[in-house]
């Protein structure tokens, strides 16, 4: 494995890495008009859940000094709500975002130093026993990305599919 500058990322990576191997798993065998489908009409799609854990590794990214910018931040930012009447990318072109960002995020985060983790950043939150900075929101966002794999662990099995798998591929190295 390998180390990152910043001795406050060694928990934060491996979840990262580890929510690389869950975005495949958790999404093998979802067709796209399944990804579409919601649970009468008060559940999101899976489409909508992806594209906020793709979402997700942009903001991380973008606060680590990354410029790209999520393709489809306007559906998508700050976890905005589903809107039937938008189009939204199909499930293969968010597996192809997230395949581009997360590398670039997880090379970042192993260069990332304790200043700019420290650096002040509000995600809007307010919680009184946590500091807003970077550390903190990239934090944020891998609870959310925890949130959404169960989100969508759960439709798998409405939809019929076995429970997300474990299996990890040792080639995937962010």
């Amino acid at each position: 494995m390998e180390t990152a500058t910043s001795k406050q990322l060694n928990i934060i990576i491996p979840a990262y890495r580890m929510h690389s191997q869950s975005f495949r798993n958790v999404l093998n065998g979802i067709t796209e008009e399944a990804s579409l489908k919601r649970i009468d009409n008060k559940t999101n799609h899976v489409i909508w859940m992806t594209g906020n854990l793709v979402s997700c590794r942009y903001w991380v990214g973008n606060l680590l000094g990354i410029a790209d910018k999520d393709p489809y931040e306007d559906l998508f930012k700050e976890g905005r709500a589903l809107d039937e009447n938008l189009a939204y990318p199909t499930l293969e072109e968010l597996k192809r975002n997230f395949a581009v960002i997360s590398p670039r995020v997880y090379q970042k985060l192993l260069t990332a130093t304790d200043a700019e983790l420290d650096k002040a950043f509000s995600f809007g939150m307010i919680v009184p026993f946590i500091p807003e900075n970077v550390l903190n929101t990239i934090g944020m966002c891998i609870g959310r990305e925890d949130y959404l794999f169960g989100q969508i662990g759960l439709m798998r099995k409405l939809l019929g599919l076995k429970g997300i798998s474990y299996d990890i591929d040792e080639n995937l190295k962010y």
